[in-house]
């Protein structure tokens, strides 16, 4: 189990598990958990604060505080939301009944002029129904890289909507954006593949129906300027050759600041190594 991963508040994080010669996944199915914790106090900022009259559709948008979306942290328990992990390429095998896409909808809402969830896991093929509890009209604008854009308008309560599929696999999240409201954003991650998750308002996630294999994933990265990495971090998965790409939805970085101390972590990620190890 990933017991606990602490991030630095200016890194954007990226755990990179890849495979190792003469290792053999066991006949066995397991699960990945585990849960993201910011490392020290981060102060969340507002976008906008309630009853600001320069914010458009005020009386439907402005009615409460609006939080800057790019790092939620619970300050309960520093637990990072809205965190995708995932497989980048889908493994030889998939467990059998999780292989097809699932038929049920994602319901995909505009609720006070936010994104809700922020964060969507959605398989290629499975439909994204986007709808309105608003009484302000939306603009609802995909951006992938692989596939091809959606970009429409819903309308005021309009609970019907419109569908959007994907009919190739995005490697990136893809961003989602309101032309109409400028601080509205979301991200969907498109997979051809069940191992995929999101981080709750804890941080917390859980991949299921994984090939049994061991992995232990550490981190070289120092991104405080002093010698506090990550812990190290026990992962058990299933099946296979693993690679996971945990990536915060947006950059865990506090404004522009924080870009250089960002880079300087990315590029620090690249000299993460990893140590398979059989079940």
């Amino acid at each position: 189990m990933l017991k606990r991963v602490s991030v630095a508040g200016g890194l954007l994080l990226a755990l990179l598990a890849g495979s190792t010669p003469g290792i053999q996944a066991a006949d066995a199915w397991g699960s990945i958990e585990g849960q993201f914790v910011a490392d020290g106090k981060i102060e969340v900022p507002l976008r906008f604060k309630k009853g600001d009259p320069t914010v458009k559709d005020g009386p439907v948008c402005a009615v409460t505080d609006m939080p800057d979306e790019s790092l939620i942290v619970n300050p309960e328990n520093n637990g990072i939301a809205n965190v995708f992990i995932y497989l980048r390429k889908a493994p030889a095998k998939v467990y059998p009944e999780s292989k097809a896409p699932p038929k049920d909808k994602i319901v995909f809402d505009q609720m006070g002029c936010r994104y809700i969830p922020h964060g969507v896991a959605v398989r290629v093929g499975q439909p994204v129904q986007c709808i309105s509890s608003d009484a302000a009209a939306h603009n609802l604008h995909t951006n992938p890289v692989a596939g091809s854009a959606s970009n429409f308008i819903v309308q005021p309560n309009d609970k019907v909507g419109q569908d959007v599929k994907f009919d190739v696999v995005e490697t990136l999240p893809v961003k989602v954006v309101c032309d109409i409201h400028s601080w509205m954003d979301a991200y969907w991650v498109v997979t051809d593949h069940p191992y995929v998750a999101v981080t709750d308002k804890d941080g917390k996630f859980k991949i299921e129906k994984k090939r049994c294999q061991q992995q232990r994933v550490m981190s070289a990265a120092d991104c405080e300027g002093g010698n506090r990495g990550w812990s190290l971090a026990d992962v058990t998965v299933g099946a296979g050759i693993l690679l996971i790409l945990a990536a915060l939805i947006l950059p865990a970085v506090q404004h522009s600041r924080d870009a250089a101390r960002s880079n300087a972590c990315g590029a620090k990620l690249k000299a993460m190594h990893v140590a398979l190890e059989n079940c």
